[in-house]
């Protein structure tokens, strides 16, 4: 994930989306602007050896599943405004992680704008509302083997 063309090319497609009616009406806009460098921090810290390995699991799970097609809310079928449980999912892990080992070793990676400890809080402040309890209940259930 940490190719640079592919953080390009999600950070063009957004920024595009962004400017347009529909994206300027999503009430997500901010949130899902941050995917491009959230999944860009996702790949770096899979990378790095001091992550414990179940961190990295839970990192290339996640991966996964922002580069599938399918998931949720299928940005195939609805658009980038889509990607907003994408970028809830990234935050919960990277909220995992920022909790679980040295924040050093978590922020040394974050390329993003803003502070990554309140734009991680705040996104997970405001999931249920972003993708729908139900739904969130659901991710975390299948992200959570239960």
């Amino acid at each position: 994930m940490t190719d640079s063309s592919y953080y390009d090319q999600l950070r063009q497609k957004l920024h595009v989306w962004a400017a347009s009616k529909d994206g300027q009406k999503s009430k997500w806009l901010d949130y899902i602007l941050l995917l491009p460098d959230m999944a860009y921090l996702l790949g770096a810290l899979l990378l790095d050896p001091a992550i414990p390995a179940v961190h990295k699991a839970k990192l290339g799970m996640v991966i996964a599943y922002i580069i599938s097609p399918l998931d949720f809310l299928p940005e195939g079928v609805i658009g980038p405004g889509g990607y907003a449980e994408d970028a809830a999912l990234s935050a919960y892990v990277i909220n995992q992680l920022l909790n679980n080992v040295d924040n050093e070793i978590v922020l040394k990676h974050w390329k993003g704008n803003g502070d990554l400890l309140k734009v991680v809080r705040h996104i997970i402040e405001v999931t249920d509302q972003m993708c729908g309890s139900g739904l969130w209940k659901k991710m975390m259930g299948m992200f959570n083997g239960k």
